[in-house]
């Protein structure tokens, strides 16, 4: 009885924490989900809501990645790339230290064994595959890894894969200077690419990799609003390589299952073409060949074709 009654005021205990926790995240999550088409500008102001809380914290920066692969395995995701800046969740042996932080004891090489210990631990509890790409910020002076990739053929040498956020909003001429000048494999975003067509013609015919993200470009103010309007649209109707991707879900309040959604919904997606765009994508990730063909291998099994299907 004393061991029953214990455990009911535990319960009710707990439901007085949740109910106030509950109260307070309700107004922190109106600050931080965007709700309506915004500028880039604005959108990116929401990290200063809750960045500075987060970096220099060895647990939530590892428990972060470990819930990340939870949540992909929940929306049916069987690889994924996750992207992050390591110097922008450090407080030491970074210049500035970022989000207004105090100087800590986190490097950004620290980081990156959190977030692989994270992502590990996922990969093992929900039995997908995760890896991770790291941003390097061009306007950040103490990033020795864009040194690196601004040695253009060394990183090429090396065998460092790299994909190059450009043409989200900006013209066809830094879509090029990604492929020209930082030898990009993949391009983030890429819809400044349709002003060059030219540049366009060239990239299908070298296969670029897109990473598309149709929710996110409508309420950053990127792309039209009307989804109609997509130009991944223009990216299907010419077979074109790319993939659907979610971009920052905290502050989009999104899944990849959105934006799977508002393709099929408003811009005519088909099955078939749902999974010649997942097998495009398989076949541009950045996994060893080894298990890129387990990848696919799976891929095409799950979609009961043969690997000889052209795409």
């Amino acid at each position: 009885v004393c061991f029953i009654t214990l455990t009911f005021c535990l319960y009710f205990e707990n439901q007085k924490i949740k109910r106030h926790i509950s109260a307070r995240i309700k107004p922190m999550k109106e600050r931080i989900i965007l709700q309506e088409p915004e500028t880039l500008t604005s959108f990116l102001e929401k990290f200063n809501e809750y960045m500075h809380v987060v970096a220099g914290d060895r647990e939530a920066i590892q428990r972060i990645a470990y819930e990340f692969v939870e949540d992909k395995a929940k929306e049916g995701v069987v690889y994924v790339e996750a992207r992050y800046s390591p110097h922008l969740l450090s407080n030491c042996k970074v210049e500035p230290i970022p989000w207004n932080q105090k100087e800590g004891n986190l490097c950004p090489d620290e980081v990156v064994r959190l977030v692989n210990k994270g992502l590990s631990e996922g990969e093992r509890a929900f039995q997908i595959k995760a890896r991770s790409i790291l941003c390097c910020m061009r306007h950040m002076p103490s990033n020795e890894l864009f040194m690196l990739l601004s040695a253009k053929k060394e990183a090429v040498r090396c065998g460092i894969h790299r994909t190059v956020h450009a043409g989200e909003v900006g013209p066809a001429s830094v879509v090029r200077e990604a492929v020209e000048v930082l030898k990009a494999e993949r391009v983030g975003h890429g819809y400044g690419t349709l002003g060059d067509p030219d540049l366009y013609r060239e990239l299908l015919a070298q296969d670029m990799h897109f990473e598309v993200c149709p929710f996110s470009s409508k309420l950053t103010g990127a792309c039209n609003p009307d989804f109609t309007k997509h130009p991944v649209i223009t990216f299907m109707r010419d077979k074109a390589n790319y993939s659907l991707n979610t971009d920052d879900p905290l502050i989009f309040n999104s899944t990849l299952n959105l934006d799977y959604f508002l393709a099929h919904k408003h811009m005519g997606f088909t099955e078939e073409e749902f999974k010649r765009l997942n097998i495009k994508s398989a076949k541009s990730c950045f996994l060893p060949e080894k298990e890129k063909n387990e990848l696919l291998s799976r891929l095409y099994e799950a979609y009961g074709m043969i690997e000889s299907t052209p795409f």
